[in-house]
């Protein structure tokens, strides 16, 4: 196949690791392909791994659009931000009306829907597209997560559905909605990711520092975790790294590690636009906040020398019943995290006005991303039972999970707090719940405060109206009025 046959059908802009691995999926699937990146070495890279497959690579952006059949179909994955603002710039004079151009990286959701009408103004067809799974997912079957451009998206749905992973031989990738749904829903799967990475975080500090297991004794925890109600991917690798020598080396590579937490700022992202939609989502919240602390390394030090406390260990005579509470704080925990993903989801496809499947959003999440988990099957029964459904809370499969884990989430965060073990995720999931739970709130009492010092006004029980208290007033009568 020559440069210029026009036969490729799909393109690939950025071959870097996920691009790369992507793009060779699609080749085995028999999709004829081709890639381009400024990066000689990247293009050689794809060469020599593509060997023997439909696959070409080009370091010219003009004759990789000209290599490609018409109406051309080409996905971005580039790193989010400017850089995706000036590979359309490059590329828009090169391409015609009808062509299709995607944006497959962690682009926010605003940059999508601004990048959607400049796009369509100009007659091309545009599209975010979320990708899970990371360089094995895209080598292997991502969970993908298309929106926009719903004609679009027909045109590639036989590649998607070829790509994608698979559970019970359904692919993993659906369309999302309009606009930029597709991107709004991949940084709350972030979100999630962030939170339940945090819970595994806490885990392993109770697990070390709290009942001293040495490494095995970690592992083997997760190992057994995992063949259970908690099998996930995340604690599948968590399981592998507490097993993982580097070479040459007589001891585990992660207490090498430096304790502190990176972030690409998808999660920052969820927690900012949760307080935009006013929709809590504490767990995740705190997950954010935590990597943030991580950062702070030398104070964290300092501050371990000022107060530093006689160290308390939990019961050590008692492991086994501690671990097995451990599992049902976490299982407690994660749906706790699930639950808040899913309704930020609810209120966000509402007032965006996406028209989100939430059914089918926790079906292709079962499998390629990173999120992936046994629990999710609950979460697309309870939707699929009753799309309607205003909060994962009120599923009764979902209750009775709740009911059973509870007494063990409220007995680790009383001993973990007593012996001065941090579990902020824990314990934020708890307090979400007991939040959520409650019939009455103590926010009676702020909005009082509220109005006291800047009248604000307030609601009364039973009575039409907005109130407003003189709250030093001499005279009854001046005391209350309707305002």
């Amino acid at each position: 196949m020559s440069e210029t046959s026009n036969k490729y059908t799909f393109g690939m802009i950025g071959l870097g690791t996920m691009g790369r691995n992507l793009l060779l999926n699609m080749a085995d699937h028999g999709f004829a392909v081709a890639g381009f990146d400024k990066n000689p070495a990247q293009v050689a890279l794809l060469e020599k791994e593509g060997h023997g497959k439909p696959v070409k690579a080009f370091t010219s952006a003009h004759d990789f659009v000209q290599s490609l059949q018409t109406p051309r179909s080409i996905i971005m994955l580039v790193p989010a931000g400017k850089i995706v603002d000036s590979v359309i710039k490059e590329m828009t004079p090169l391409l015609d009306k009808g062509d299709i151009l995607i944006d497959g990286g962690n682009s926010h959701f605003t940059d999508t829907t601004r990048r959607v009408t400049e796009l369509e103004a100009k007659g091309l067809h545009f599209f975010g597209m979320g990708i899970s799974g990371g360089e094995e997912g895209a080598r292997k079957g991502p969970s993908m997560m298309p929106g926009g451009d719903k004609q679009a998206y027909s045109q590639m749905k036989p590649v998607f559905d070829a790509i994608a992973a698979k559970v019970d031989g359904e692919p993993c990738v659906t369309y999302i909605g309009p606009g930029a749904a597709g991107h709004f829903v991949k940084m709350v799967h972030n979100g999630i990711e962030y939170g339940l990475m945090q819970l595994i975080a806490e885990t392993y500090e109770l697990l070390k520092n709290g009942l001293k297991f040495d490494n095995d004794a970690i592992h083997k925890v997760f190992e057994k975790w995992d063949e259970g109600r908690l099998q996930s991917f995340l604690i599948d690798i968590t399981k592998d790294i507490f097993a993982f020598k580097a070479p040459g080396t007589d001891h585990l590579l992660v207490d090498d590690i430096k304790d502190e937490a990176r972030a690409k700022g998808t999660g920052k992202w969820t927690s900012q636009v949760a307080m935009d939609l006013e929709t809590p989502i504490t767990t995740i919240d705190t997950a954010v906040a935590m990597r943030d602390l991580s950062k702070y390394k030398q104070l964290r030090e300092k501050a371990a020398t000022l107060y530093s406390t006689e160290e308390t260990q939990l019961d050590n005579d008692n492991t086994d019943t501690i671990v097995a509470e451990l599992e049902k704080a976490f299982f407690f925990s994660m749906i706790i995290t699930y639950s808040q993903g899913m309704h930020l989801l609810q209120k966000a496809s509402k007032d965006f006005q996406y028209n989100l499947n939430l059914d089918e959003i926790a079906k292709i999440w079962r499998g390629g991303c990173i999120i992936r988990s046994l629990f999710l099957n609950d979460i697309f029964n309870a939707y699929q039972k009753d799309p309607s459904l205003q909060h994962l809370l009120l599923d009764g499969k979902v209750k009775e999970l709740i009911a059973e884990a509870l007494p063990g989430a409220r007995s680790i965060v009383s001993k973990a707090t007593a012996a001065g073990i941090a579990m902020p995720a824990y314990a934020s999931s708890l307090s979400y719940f007991d939040a959520f739970r409650s019939k009455r709130m103590p926010s009676n009492l702020i909005q009082a405060q509220r109005d006291y010092f800047g009248a604000h006004t307030y609601e009364l029980i039973g009575k039409e109206g907005v109130f407003h208290t003189q709250w030093l007033a001499e005279n009854e009568e001046d005391l209350i009025h309707n305002t």
